[in-house]
């Protein structure tokens, strides 16, 4: 459903691999009924699927009467995405903000690495 805010789904599915983004909303559709074998018709669930470059996702919800089709692409940077059933994972609404913002599902801790300006040279002569 729309809101004023946006749009609004009760479940999410990652379809993982990759997928063919220049389908439209047929194309999709019949992606997830024939080779996930899950109904493209369920109410307030949004199916996103990922393109070999992962710097673009499209995204298909059926609100109850109408189809949604959602499409980003990032400027710069590609998404954190599953390419096979064992990296899929359950994510949280935290996690499926950072990753539709670009940025990585698991926050980085820690220090950044800094490259080293005056790095040794090597005694290897070309």
């Amino acid at each position: 459903m729309l809101t004023e805010n946006g749009f609004t789904f009760s479940r999410l599915i990652l379809a993982t691999g990759r997928s063919d983004l220049r389908k439209g909303i047929d194309g999709l559709a019949a992606m997830v009924r024939f080779k996930y074998g899950l109904d493209p018709l369920e109410n307030d669930t949004l199916f996103l699927f990922c393109g070999t470059r992962r710097d673009r996702i499209k995204g298909l919800l059926w609100t109850g009467d109408r189809f949604i089709l959602l499409y980003i692409r990032l400027a710069e940077g590609c998404f954190q995405w599953p390419r096979t059933a064992q990296e899929a994972r359950s994510i949280t609404t935290e996690e499926f903000k950072r990753l539709m913002d670009g940025f990585s599902i698991d926050p980085s801790v820690g220090p950044k690495r800094i490259p080293l300006v005056n790095a040794p040279k090597s005694r290897w002569k070309r």
